[in-house]
């Protein structure tokens, strides 16, 4: 096995485990391959909303599960920020799940002195939905680019070419969705800035991205259902976005976006 990395931070969101698009294999490799002090879960975790129209819990998603709960009797920190689709957990607020500490928001102080804020990034739908009958195209729009994602990449790994997001590619070329993605963005570097805050990490609209807004920084942590994406910091506090794309050791594919933030111990959010 590969030498494990060393995370200060890592931070993931959107895994949906118990939805079909779960790509768990990548994320359990990826952890496996990790030594993390602090780990923040931003969000919809479990998939409670696609369960309870069908249950579906295969191995992979059973092995990542009991993983996680692993890591935080093992000696990493972990904090979870409950989401849309995993939102009967919200009612935690300020409790713990065994080792497992539950926020709604969170903040994160870095190495320099830098304050983000953490949260899934749900509260900020009415700034950015259409309308219902919109949302509703745009839920339906998202399945079938899930149905293609999955084909595509199942052809691909026959060829044997590496998984690559289809759907995260064509949704960049959609106006609406690039539109949508932007309301986000000013959504909650907003709320950062009306907390006084250096900089905002989310997750919840799978578009991973690092991106500075009038002098507050917006972090999307991304998510396992398109783009294989987690946030990670150094023990030198620098923070990139990384992808990780295979479940192998000897042959995972990572991808690093280095950015300018640095971070450090954490504090609930006022």
């Amino acid at each position: 096995m590969a030498t494990q990395q060393h995370f200060r931070t890592v931070w993931i969101s959107d895994i949906h485990l118990g939805y079909k698009d779960c790509k768990a294999d990548y994320l359990l490799d990826f952890l496996k391959q990790s030594k993390i002090e602090t780990l923040y879960l931003v969000g919809d975790i479990v998939d409670m909303w696609a369960m309870s129209k069908r249950f579906l819990w295969p191995q992979s998603h059973n092995e990542l599960f009991h993983y996680l709960l692993t890591l935080s009797r093992t000696g990493t920190k972990v904090i979870y920020l409950p989401g849309n689709h995993d939102e009967p957990c919200q009612k935690y607020d300020g409790m713990c799940f065994g080792e497992v500490e539950i926020h709604r928001e969170y903040i994160h102080t870095t190495a320099d002195g830098k304050k983000l804020l953490l949260l899934h990034g749900d509260i900020f739908d009415n700034d950015v939905c259409f309308g219902p009958i919109t949302a509703w195209i745009g839920d339906k729009g998202y399945e079938f680019l899930l149905f293609l994602n999955r084909w595509y990449n199942k052809a691909r790994a026959g060829l044997g070419f590496p998984y690559w997001s289809l759907a995260g590619y064509i949704k960049s070329k959609i106006s609406g969705a690039n539109e949508a993605i932007e309301r986000y963005r000013v959504a909650s570097t907003n709320r950062a800035r009306e907390l006084g805050l250096d900089g905002v990490v989310c997750g919840h609209i799978h578009h991973p991205e690092v991106v500075e807004i009038d002098g507050v920084t917006y972090y999307n942590d991304g998510d396992w259902i398109e783009n294989c994406s987690a946030l990670t910091e150094d023990s030198e506090g620098n923070i990139e976005l990384i992808t990780w794309t295979q479940n192998t050791s000897t042959e995972a594919t990572v991808h690093t976006l280095p950015e300018l933030q640095k971070s450090g111990a954490g504090q609930k959010a006022a």
